[in-house]
Order: C-alpha cells, then sequence, then structure tokens
C-alpha cells in the first residue's frame, strides 16, 4: 500500500535528519534548566501549538485569547466552535503529553483521540471518534478564515477502514524494523494519513496531534517545549502546497515523497531553533543575575503572579532575603509591582 520504492533520500533530507537527531541526543544536557523554566516553555509551547492548530483551520482566537480559554477548563462549557476546537485539542494533547508511552499505536488509540479532540464540539458529536460516511474534501483558510479553496480530493469512506488499518500496520512494521528513519515514517505517515481524511473533520488538527505522539514515542523529549504547530501556522502557504505536491503523486506507481518531506524536516529543524533561541536566553538570564533572582522570575513566569509568600514558601528562602532580591528585581525592571500592603504582588514586565 505504502510505496516507498520510489523514495530519493537527498543530501538535503540527510542533513536535516542529522541536525535534527544531534538535537534530540543533545537535549539531556540542554534541558538542564530549573523546573520553573521548563515549566514556562512548555506552558508557552502548549499555547501556541493549540492557537495555530485551531488557527491554520479557520479558528479566529489569538494565543493570548486562547490562554485566557486554558485558564478556565473547568467550566466544560464553551459558547463558540472556535473555543469548543480550542478545548478539545488541549485535552488530546494533554493526554499525549501525560501518557505517550503508554498509549499504542493504534487505530482504536486514533479513534480515541479523535473522540477527546471533538469531545465539547456540539455539532460534532453524531461522528465524534468514528471514521467519515460521507465524502470530504480538505479546503484551506486563509489568516481572516475565510475558505481559499478545495486542495483536495480524499479517499471515499467506502476504502477510508481498510487503508487506516493498513496505514497503522505499516508504520508500526516500518518503526519495528527501522529500514527507514523515524523521522520519514513519521512523514510519510502524516502524509498518507491527510490523504485519506479518515474523519469526517478534525483531520487537521488530529494530524498534528498524531505528529507530536510519534516523535514523543520514538524518543524526540523536546517537542512539548517548542511548538512546530507555530512553524507550520507562518509557512502555511507552503504547508499546503507541499502536500498538493506529494499527495497529487501517491496514487501513481512511484510518488514523489521529496516535497512533503522536505517541508516536514525543515518544519523540524525550525521548531528545534527556536527552542534554542529560548534555551540560550533562559542561560544568559541565569549568568546575569544571583540564583535566588533567576528562580523568582522563574516562578513568575510559570505562574503568572507571585507574592513574596509565595516565594518563600517555593524555594524555602529567608522572607527578608526574598523581598530584598524582588525589590532588586522591580527596581532593575524585571517585574512590575501591582497592589499596595498586603495585598501587592508581581509580574513579570512586558
Amino acid at each position: 500500500m505504502i510505496k516507498t520504492n520510489s523514495l530519493h533520500i537527498t543530501n538535503e533530507i540527510l542533513a536535516l535528519i542529522a541536525e535534527i537527531d544531534e538535537f534530540k541526543g543533545a537535549w539531556r544536557s540542554l534541558s538542564q534548566l530549573a523546573p520553573e523554566q521548563l515549566t514556562s516553555l512548555k506552558h508557552i509551547a502548549t499555547i501556541e501549538s493549540i492557537g495555530s492548530s485551531t488557527r491554520i483551520e479557520g479558528s479566529r482566537l489569538t494565543d493570548q485569547e486562547v490562554e485566557v480559554l486554558l485558564g478556565n477548563l473547568q467550566i466544560k462549557s464553551f459558547a463558540t466552535r472556535d473555543e469548543q476546537e480550542i478545548a478539545g485539542y488541549a485535552e488530546a494533547m494533554n493526554i499525549v503529553f501525560q501518557n505517550y508511552e503508554q498509549i499504542p499505536f493504534t487505530e482504536n488509540y486514533i479513534l480515541q483521540l479523535h473522540q477527546e479532540l471533538m469531545r465539547y464540539s456540539d455539532k460534532d458529536d453524531w461522528h465524534r471518534g468514528n471514521y467519515k460516511k460521507s465524502p470530504n474534501h480538505v479546503e484551506a483558510f486563509g489568516a481572516d478564515g475565510k475558505s481559499i479553496g478545495i486542495v483536495f480530493e480524499t479517499i471515499s469512506p467506502f476504502e477510508t477502514p481498510l487503508q487506516m488499518e493498513q496505514l497503522v500496520a505499516w508504520a508500526n512494521k516500518e518503526f519495528k524494523e527501522k529500514t527507514l528513519h523515524p523521522l520519514i515514517i513519521a512523514g510519510i505517515f502524516i502524509v498518507k494519513f491527510l490523504e485519506i481524511h479518515p474523519f469526517q473533520d478534525g483531520n487537521g488538527r488530529l494530524s498534528r496531534i498524531l505528529t507530536t505522539l510519534l516523535l514523543l514515542k520514538q524518543g524526540y523529549a523536546y517537542i512539548p517545549y517548542s511548538s512546530l504547530e507555530a512553524v507550520i501556522e507562518q509557512s502555511k502557504e507552503a504547508y499546503y502546497l507541499s502536500l498538493r505536491q506529494t499527495q497529487g503523486t501517491l496514487k501513481s506507481e512511484k510518488p514523489n515523497w521529496g516535497p512533503w518531506l522536505l517541508f516536514f524536516l525543515r518544519s523540524l529543524k525550525k521548531q528545534k531553533e527556536r527552542l534554542e533561541g529560548k534555551i540560550a536566553q533562559e542561560k544568559l538570564l541565569l549568568t546575569q543575575l544571583p540564583e535566588l533572582s533567576q528562580r523568582i522570575l522563574s516562578i513568575a513566569k510559570s505562574r503568572g503572579r507571585i507574592t513574596v509568600k509565595d516565594v518563600v514558601t517555593l524555594t524555602s528562602a529567608n522572607r527578608n532575603t526574598v523581598k530584598k532580591h524582588i525589590e532588586n528585581l522591580s527596581a532593575s525592571g524585571y517585574l512590575q509591582q501591582q497592589g499596595i500592603g498586603k495585598g501587592t504582588w508581581y509580574v513579570l514586565s512586558v
């Protein structure tokens, strides 16, 4: 079913894989930041991923609006379709982040992830967690949320169950036998998944969640700390073009995997470069401030706001020492004071 006999591994593909794998190997030492800093990186990346992935499909909510919404997920009631999709994406991502090691890569779990993805979407309860029953086509959306047009026609509902069974079986076999590099297998799986378009709705969002799942399961542990979805959103035209160029050849005897694999690997390179840049900024901060001041800023970044009592509790430092560090950080412009007296709290300066 998956014809890889025509797969041409170019020098650029080899170089991209080598660079990404080098970062994968170095992540253990690169990630030796304070827990608060890692939490902050993951928090920011999660917001970017949810916002970008839903905007690619037509949502109009900004990252700031996404962050507010995520802070109120416990209400379990969302007024608009955009809000419903964001809540579902957050639930599915959280499941993958917390359980990827235990999640077997099977059709059953793909169906379950789709069910979680569409959990809050009122109009989708009739097909939630089930393969499509009627034809669907891939539609592209512009920055204004309006349709650009049909990108390509997808596999028929009748063929979908068998094609999904064969695709998942192929991926598991390849990962086990290691005849292809894991990044190549993941890339081919995703482009084929999007060609099948197995669900009535949510395929694009689910493809990006499955990308995260596959990469985490293959040991790319840094993935949650930098948003691949944000990279794709910034390259949306190239994203759709590479899909069209490869998917238009998949029914031929010699599919052209190159356009999509190059886009996929270049996006992974940009993702890791973004993370390298953020880590460099964090480490630069570490060299410029006393250790307790660094921890205070990390706590403020991960929690959004802090009080002297918060910092004392979290660091076990002397209260007067904490107050002095916070005063210095405020005077230096790192923190902004809010409120007065016992109601004083602090936030990072914008």
